[in-house]
């Protein structure tokens, strides 16, 4: 059935790199290696027993095993709103402002069905998580590329972008804590970017992940904390990171209730929302005391801070992240990320992310997660060692 091809829309789409990293670690293993995966982020450890439980009691209730409302439950809309209002003092309407999602990957990419036509132009940093602008690539946008430096500490300058691209842009995706970076933005960043999006009339769309995976008393900045900014913005979170809810694939969307209302009249043409229990268990874990927080920052810290170290010792100098849990690594001198991670995958079992699968600006990094314990950790950098990879 070769006549039979995809849509140019996957045509056009080069392979996603963690499905292309799964492909490689099963190689591997057939191999025998013992893999020591710091590839994707894909937390460790255990759903916290509150949410678990919380899941058993709703999986109980036979009202739940029907089709959720479309906007999701009405008390977990009210969870992330109460949510919004503990974290960042912004208070948001549960019936206009908040939608749930299946996952943020999934909303952030549906936003952009909703709302790119074909041939619009859509902004978005270089490098960055690669579903903002594979989203718009898959509704037929034209995306213009900010690339990123690291002497302006991986934030974008907004007097990076011709006036003349301005004036075409429709959406503006960004993400501060970034992935991959680990960059994070001041407070001043996200009064420019408000400022910029009104002279220019363009949508912000803010991923804000990250938002509790964050150290050393940083506290990151919300879009809807800034003046204006929920006039022409929305903003994504997702319970996968700090509540390692990963693969019950639960998110959120906050912010203009009219961008919000065109995601969810095209969500009601292509599912029927979130499982009941899910949002069950979703209302728990933001509810759990902020105790609970300071347990995972810790955790995340530590590593950070033991991986900082002993790359340190083989010649890397990485700086401390205030947030998020990767480590921005930039590859011995002459190496690509490609062949980088290859490299010591091949020679350590150790998975690391090539900087360049999120975009060209990643070239010459790789990203490392802080997805195992430190015990685990110091066997990778005891690998590295003795495989005599270092920077140099």
């Amino acid at each position: 059935m070769d006549w039979i091809k995809p849509a140019s829309r996957i045509q056009t789409l080069p392979p996603y790199v963690f499905a292309r990293l799964d492909e490689l670690k099963a190689l591997a293993r057939e191999q025998g290696l013992d893999l020591i995966d710091l590839g994707m982020g894909n937390p460790d450890g255990p759903t916290p027993q509150p949410v678990v439980d919380a899941a058993i009691v709703a999986l109980r209730e036979a009202t739940n095993h029907g089709y959720p409302p479309f906007e999701g439950t009405a008390s977990f809309r009210k969870a992330i709103t109460n949510w919004y209002h503990h974290r960042y003092g912004v208070k948001l309407d549960p019936d206009a402002e908040a939608l749930p999602l299946l996952g943020s990957k999934e909303g952030l990419t549906h936003l952009a069905l909703a709302y790119v036509n074909p041939g619009d132009l859509v902004l978005a940093p270089n490098p960055a998580y690669p579903v903002h602008f594979r989203g718009p690539l898959i509704a037929g946008g034209k995306v213009h590329s900010i690339l990123l430096k690291p002497e302006n500490d991986w934030i974008i300058d907004l007097g990076d972008i011709p006036d003349h691209v301005a004036q075409q842009a429709k959406i503006f995706y960004f993400n501060y804590p970034s992935n991959p970076t680990g960059a994070t933005a001041p407070r001043e960043f996200f009064q420019e970017i408000v400022t910029f999006a009104k002279k220019y009339d363009i949508l912000l769309v803010h991923d804000l992940c990250y938002a509790e995976l964050a150290f050393d008393g940083y506290q990151p900045t919300s879009l809807l904390e800034i003046s204006g900014g929920k006039d022409i913005g929305v903003e994504f979170h997702t319970m996968s990171k700090t509540y390692n809810m990963a693969g019950w694939r639960v998110g959120f969307v906050v912010g203009n209730s009219h961008i919000i209302q065109g995601l969810r009249t095209l969500k009601t043409n292509l599912d029927y929302g979130l499982f009941a229990a899910l949002q069950s268990a979703a209302e728990t874990a933001l509810q759990l005391p902020d105790e609970y927080l300071y347990q995972v920052q810790e955790r995340y810290r530590q590593r950070r801070d033991f991986l900082i170290q002993g790359l340190g010792e083989l010649g890397w100098n990485v700086r401390k992240t205030l947030a998020t849990m990767y480590l921005w690594v930039p590859c011995p001198p002459g190496v690509g990320s490609t062949d980088f991670a290859l490299s010591v995958l091949q020679n350590t079992g150790i998975v690391l992310t090539p900087g360049n699968a999120f975009g060209s600006g990643g070239e010459g990094y790789v990203r490392l997660s802080l997805i195992a314990n430190c015990d685990r950790l110091g066997e990778a950098l005891s690998r590295l060692q003795q495989a005599g990879i270092c920077y140099q």
